[in-house]
């Protein structure tokens, strides 16, 4: 992928950057809490006062995550940007699922919990490693191109760890919390695969244009600055 880039000048990359680290600073600063990683506050009460098995809640309120979550979502999109094979994207997407189920599973109940801001900050982090090597940075960097599928593994870990430490906030109830919690990674690979079809279909509409390549590096550069501007928010929420 680093010889697509190549075909631009230092000075045009730096240009789209600029213009793009411009334009989400002026929306830093006006994102609201609802955009943090998490649960949402109607969600929190219901999952506070349940107790007892709840198959379809728990299948939905996994879903729902998924589908809106945006953080989860800017990583994948990255991860799947440059594979063309079903098999590479299964692949993928699996190992990120397999660290997602073990860190939320082992998290709450292990009841092992950082701060919400710091591990949110890490997974901003980990969008901006992805869109990085999307870019060739390491190549150009380093001359070294690190394991994506470790990366992938890792960073599907620290998703699911970020989920965890909001959860163990809302103190579930011990009756059913097993059950439920499987219940509710369950509804999260269906929603990851939802997810997961619209940008397939956007971004394989996208490649069959002409523009794809030339625009490749753009894309990652903006889906770099999100993960910024999630790593400063969080950061900022943490000290403020």
């Amino acid at each position: 992928m680093l010889q697509f880039f190549q075909q631009y000048s230092a000075k045009d990359r730096l240009y789209a950057t600029i213009g793009l680290g411009l334009m989400l600073i002026g929306l830093f600063g006006i994102i609201p809490d609802a955009w943090a990683h998490g649960v949402t506050v109607g969600d929190k009460g219901y999952i506070q006062e349940t107790t007892g098995i709840h198959v379809i809640p728990f299948i939905y309120l996994g879903a729902k995550h998924m589908m809106t979550g945006y953080d989860h979502l800017l990583f994948l999109l990255g991860v799947i940007f440059f594979l063309y094979r079903m098999k590479d994207i299964t692949i993928y997407v699996t190992l990120f699922a397999a660290g997602h189920v073990v860190t939320l599973l082992s998290g709450v109940l292990m009841e092992i919990s950082i701060s919400a801001y710091i591990i949110d900050a890490i997974i901003g982090f980990s969008i901006v490693y992805k869109a990085l090597d999307n870019m060739g940075a390491y190549q150009r960097w380093f001359g070294v191109q690190p394991n994506t599928k470790v990366a992938t593994c890792l960073f599907g870990l620290l998703h699911g760890f970020g989920l965890a430490t909001k959860i163990l906030e809302y103190e579930l109830s011990t009756d059913g919390l097993l059950a439920n919690l499987i219940l509710f990674n369950i509804g999260v690979e269906i929603g990851q695969l939802l997810a997961l079809a619209v940008i397939l279909i956007a971004i394989t509409y996208w490649r069959k244009s002409n523009n794809f390549l030339r625009h490749a590096y753009n894309a990652n550069a903006f889906i770099m600055m999100l993960g910024f501007l999630l790593m400063g928010y969080q950061i900022t929420g943490y000290f403020v």
